[in-house]
């Protein structure tokens, strides 16, 4: 499984990468911005996208729904954050994201079982 990490912060991204690269799920970029995070997935093609919710200026709802234009193929989306699902339930419902992952609970078995859904 190839993997985008999206997330504002670069301690995160280096904790996450390393992590999942040990869980066997191969992290091919990372992105701080929206932007970023579009021209990644372009250049990328990574079969799963983790986007934290809260990236700063930037919501990471906007960036999922706009990885979800950028399609064919839509990516498999996973948000992700240190706050509550039940913070986001409405939201997160609404986006074309497959699902959501609080940061303490990644795993290479939990995004693979997400990203089974689609």
């Amino acid at each position: 499984m190839r993997c985008l990490i999206v997330d504002d912060s670069a301690a995160f991204r280096n904790a996450a990468s390393q992590m999942l690269q040990r869980a066997g799920v191969s992290v091919v970029g990372v992105a701080a911005t929206a932007a970023e995070a579009l021209s990644c997935y372009e250049q990328l093609h990574p079969d799963v996208v983790l986007v934290d919710i809260d990236l700063g200026p930037e919501n990471g709802f906007d960036v999922a729904e706009a990885l979800h234009k950028a399609g064919p193929p839509e990516p498999s989306v996973i948000l992700i954050s240190t706050h509550s699902e039940q913070d986001f339930a409405d939201l997160i419902a609404e986006s074309p994201a497959l699902g959501f992952l609080p940061k303490f609970a990644l795993s290479g078995e939990s995004i693979r079982r997400i990203a089974a859904r689609r």
